[in-house]
């Protein structure tokens, strides 16, 4: 199967998360809207006279179905291309777990716009300066630290064990996030998480993964994306 990836052209965003997984499974894929009229053909497929319409990208054209949401779309990738474990329990808790990360880059997305994504970043940043200060000495700790925790208790290796999942991917695009938007304050923040930093450089190391970085599929960080580096934030 050829899958048919629809996300914003410009950004890794959200829809980053569903390319590590297609890369590390070496699965055949098109990034719709990275091509002629592909931003066109994406905001048809959500058109609400479609049966089930998406919300919003990222979803996933897989044969005759339309999958919407990051972690639904990963959960249909994982048992397929044995990112996820093999058993029901196994594969409702990666998701959970996927379910997890993503209120935590709801949370750093609200670093650079707490009153929303309405309003532009300079019209908000007494307000953003505030919320990053108050997510570094609690939101941060809370939720690397469980994931810190995770990982130490199966072994270091990888979340679940021995075995990479999907969400070590989306880990990885964790720490590499906050690396970039925020230096100075992870790199300060890093040897509260060596499993995690260790766990970066693993999947850095995939072959796929390193072949996918190293490409022009892969798209640069920038201040359109939920990872922003703006300096005055990074005190």
């Amino acid at each position: 199967m050829k899958y048919e990836l629809y996300y914003w052209p410009e950004i890794q965003g959200r829809g980053e998360y569903v390319r590590l997984a297609l890369e590390e499974a070496g699965a055949a894929y098109v990034d719709v809207a990275r091509g002629p009229r592909g931003t066109a053909a994406m905001m048809k497929m959500m058109d609400a006279n479609m049966a089930t319409p998406p919300f919003a990208p990222p979803f996933l054209k897989a044969g005759k179905l339309v999958i919407g949401q990051t972690a639904n779309i990963l959960l249909y990738l994982g048992a397929r291309h044995g990112l996820a474990p093999k058993t029901e329990a196994g594969k409702l808790w990666v998701h959970q777990l996927q379910l997890t990360i993503t209120d935590f880059v709801l949370e750093i997305h609200d670093t650079h716009h707490p009153l929303g994504p309405s309003l532009y970043y300079e019209d908000q940043k007494p307000q953003a300066k505030k919320r990053t200060t108050e997510f570094w000495k609690d939101r941060v700790p809370k939720y690397l630290g469980y994931f810190e925790q995770l990982l130490t208790g199966n072994g270091g290796t990888y979340v679940t064990g021995r075995r990479l999942t999907y969400v070590d991917l989306s880990l990885f695009q964790i720490v590499a996030g906050l690396r970039y938007a925020f230096p100075r304050r992870m790199k300060a923040y890093e040897d509260e998480i060596p499993g995690l930093v260790g766990l970066h450089d693993r999947v850095v190391a995939r072959p796929n993964i390193k072949a996918y970085l190293a490409s022009e599929r892969r798209i640069a960080f920038n201040e359109l994306g939920i990872f922003r580096c703006y300096r005055e934030l990074d005190a």
